[in-house]
């Protein structure tokens, strides 16, 4: 045996333990942490210019209603506890400034738009009840006031038009139980096991059949988790249109499909036996089959997204700016998330991009539901807008902002993380190419955008607003639709409208009609519409002329007025329908930006209806017309309780008008028919449920842009693709083998209701 033998042995022991060692501590040890890389540094004009968009500060609103307060000359009570006979501030928004002067202002060195609000106001302790719109400026300090009712609506607004206020549903709350139900004890102790607590109300609208009206069914459901699906058969109508609380009256009563004069004949005949009475199951507080919480445990964690050296974008104030994107957002208190300014590599694309009405129409053959048309513009889809939750709602690490609204109060109310923006990798190429003939090469860019998002619960109803802005210079706008389905009480031919979803719940079939306003300047403020599609025509092979061809060919035609441009809900939309610009990309084509609708709408109401004119912009799938100020919205919040006599009537903005060579604007309708099944128990799912549009250069470049992405990957079969300068993604375990810092998980949406 060598002597040798052992040491060496020793050694290489020795050797193996310390290797050993060094793997095990490092395999214990933490990843780095993922550092950020400096932040885009914007230019100060940018951001600044952007604030002419800025939602009210809390402090502007507070500013407003002292000014309010201290100039009207009359006693204004604080919404929140208001009777219908009070004076109150409704709500209190940014006036947004006309378009000339903020044009003026961004592009041509104008002066700085003076900061107004818009104010609206309830008159109900005067002989002549009104509801006013003021606008209230200069901000931070008013000044002055300038009441603007008769100029936007050409006439004072009457009061029976006003949304309710919370305060009056509490008030028909007290009403309910307080008179109408204390005139029949015995039929509610004994069919529902009543004890003031134990129902909840869901109220429909419009509130009558006729302008002028206000009376209103109210559902009643067991007071449980999810209680929207826990009809018990019972509705009340009531009529509450006096000023006076102690004249309200139960007009009408339904139970299980028969109607009684009031509460005190449905008592009547119960007492006397002359009632079918269904006795619905008494529900559990956490609701049973409509509960929400999990029945399955948690199992290994859901996949997560991170940004291994920080956020690509950067927000200031109301300013975002993204790669070639950059934009200001905001959120209307009555219409929700908006977007101004709007530009693609400096240039602007458009000037508003906003959500003007959601609209859901229902079927039932009970009351209550068969006499829904809900516009959730008028309770107010930004005022809605509901705290997300982190890693759920948005992506755990997407920047969340708190926005401020001031309504029925007269303090500003603060919704913390109620908006959020972050940058998402959809997991999909943008485009791509695997080439195996004639040169051997790989090249492709990741589908990476930027979405901003907020989510308005109104109601049963949940809505996923996206503004969604892809590389290649499209923007996405889609909603979906999550939530608790409205249901009625089943009986009778309930099946009609609607299927069985438990065991007395029928799931009432409905249409949702989104409408968005699009306000593009491609090039410019003046634009065109054009139209390009496809036909088929027949030639001669003129190689073999004994043979036919069937080739498609392009069709092209330019829209010259509002009347051609107007597409109803079920017909035949051009394909490729575009703004075009005054000017020619590289290859003599005008520059445009295309509009594609993605929608499954159901049909729209009649226009017939007594009330259609109120919801007129749904006839059109898109409706295109010469852009005005006096035409800032497509509807009204005062449409819903008087659609019979619109205060906005969107069929009137069409009348024929030449829209060439004119500052345009799309009004898109997008939407979908929910006809309720078993699987909307406990509430509907997204998928399936999202409808929207988009924006998409058409010859607006010279190439794609985004081939000018620093996300692009390309290598040949000559290249080595492991080198990071040659393929970057091969650089993933170096650049993206670290730890993202999650932030502690909070949330604040149980606070202040």
């Amino acid at each position: 045996m060598n002597p040798k033998l052992p040491y060496v042995l020793l050694v290489g022991a020795a050797v193996i333990i310390f290797i050993l060692s060094c793997m095990l501590l490092s395999r214990g040890r933490r990843s780095p942490s993922c550092e950020s890389q400096p932040r885009i540094v914007e230019k100060t004009g940018s951001t600044s210019q952007s604030l002419v968009f800025a939602d009210l500060t809390p402090k502007e609103m507070l500013q407003v209603v002292r000014y309010l307060q201290g100039n009207l000359g009359v006693q204004l009570v604080d919404a929140s506890r208001a009777k219908p006979s009070d004076n109150c501030i409704a709500s209190v928004d940014l006036q947004v400034p006309a378009k000339a002067e903020v044009l003026q202002f961004l592009d041509g060195g104008g002066a700085r738009p003076p900061r107004e609000a818009l104010a609206v106001l309830y008159f109900g302790n005067q002989p002549d009840p009104n509801v006013t719109e003021y606008v209230v400026g200069p901000l931070p300090t008013p000044a002055y006031h300038r009441d603007v009712t008769v100029q936007k609506y050409r006439g004072k607004v009457p009061y029976h038009r006003r949304p309710m206020l919370g305060s009056e549903y509490e008030q028909v709350g007290a009403f309910l139980e307080k008179v109408a139900f204390a005139a029949a004890p015995t039929f509610l102790k004994e069919v529902f096991e009543y004890d003031s607590t134990n129902v909840a109300f869901q109220t429909t609208a419009p509130h009558g059949l006729r302008s002028g009206d206000r009376k209103s069914w109210f559902v009643v459901f067991q007071n449980v988790s999810g209680f929207f699906v826990h009809p018990v058969g019972l509705e009340v109508l009531v009529d509450h249109s006096s000023l006076d609380i102690s004249q309200w009256a139960v007009s009408r009563v339904f139970y299980n499909g028969q109607y009684y004069r009031d509460m005190v004949q449905l008592e009547s005949a119960y007492v006397q036996g002359r009632i079918s009475v269904q006795k619905v199951r008494k529900a559990p507080r956490d609701g049973d089959f409509s509960s929400m919480k999990p029945r399955a445990p948690s199992a290994a964690l859901f996949p997560l997204q991170y940004e291994p050296q920080g956020p690509r974008y950067s927000i200031r104030n109301n300013h975002v700016l993204f790669q070639a994107w950059s934009f200001a957002f905001g959120m209307s208190v009555n219409t929700g998330l908006r977007l101004f300014d709007v530009r693609h590599k400096g240039e602007r694309v458009a000037y508003e991009i906003s959500v003007q009405e959601a609209l859901s129409v229902y079927g039932s053959n009970c009351p209550g539901g068969m006499s829904t048309r809900y516009m959730d513009g008028s309770f107010g889809i930004g005022r809605y807008t509901s705290p997300l939750v982190r890693g759920v709602d948005c992506p755990y690490l997407a920047t969340y902002i708190d926005t401020h609204s001031l309504s029925e109060t007269l303090r500003p109310s603060k919704r913390k993380a109620s908006l959020c923006i972050f940058e998402q990798n959809l997991g999909s190429p943008l485009r791509r190419h695997y080439s195996n003939l004639q040169s051997l090469y790989y090249g492709g860019l990741v589908n990476s955008a930027l979405v901003v998002r907020s989510i308005a619960t109104v109601g049963n109803h949940d809505y996923v607003w996206d503004f969604i802005f892809y590389q290649n210079g499209a923007i996405e706008g889609k909603v979906q639709a999550t939530g608790y389905a409205s249901s009625s009480f089943l009986h009778g031919d309930g099946l009609r409208y609607g299927n069985r979803v438990w065991e007395h719940t029928l799931g009432t079939i409905r249409t949702h009609s989104i409408n968005y306003k699009v306000d593009l300047d491609v090039g410019g403020v003046k634009n065109s519409l054009v139209a390009h599609d496809m036909a088929f025509e027949m030639a001669r092979a003129p190689w073999s002329l004994e043979q036919q061809i069937e080739r498609p060919r392009l069709t092209k035609k330019v829209l010259d007025t509002e009347d051609q441009a107007a597409f109803r809900l079920q017909s035949k939309t051009p394909r490729y329908i575009y703004f075009a610009a005054n000017s020619k990309n590289k290859w003599g084509h005008q520059r445009g930006y295309r509009i594609q609708i993605t929608s499954f709408a159901g049909d729209h109401v009649p226009e017939a209806s007594s009330m259609e004119r109120a919801i007129s912009w749904a006839r059109y799938q898109l409706a295109v017309t010469r852009r005005k100020e006096e035409e800032p919205t497509s509807t009204s919040i005062y449409n819903q309780n008087d659609p019979w006599t619109p205060t906005v009537a969107f069929a009137d903005f069409i009348n024929n008008e030449t829209i060439t060579n004119e500052d345009l604007v799309a009004w898109i309708t997008t939407g979908f028919l929910h006809i309720p099944h078993s699987e909307d128990i406990p509430n509907t799912v997204t998928v399936g449920n999202s409808v929207g549009f988009l924006l998409r250069p058409y010859n607006y470049y010279d190439l794609d842009p985004s081939i000018y992405s620093h996300d692009g990957v390309f290598f040949t079969s000559e290249q080595d693709f492991t080198a990071c300068e040659i393929n970057p993604i091969a650089c993933l375990p170096k650049t993206a083998s670290c730890l993202p810092n999650f932030p502690p998980f909070t949330f604040d949406g149980f606070q202040n209701i």
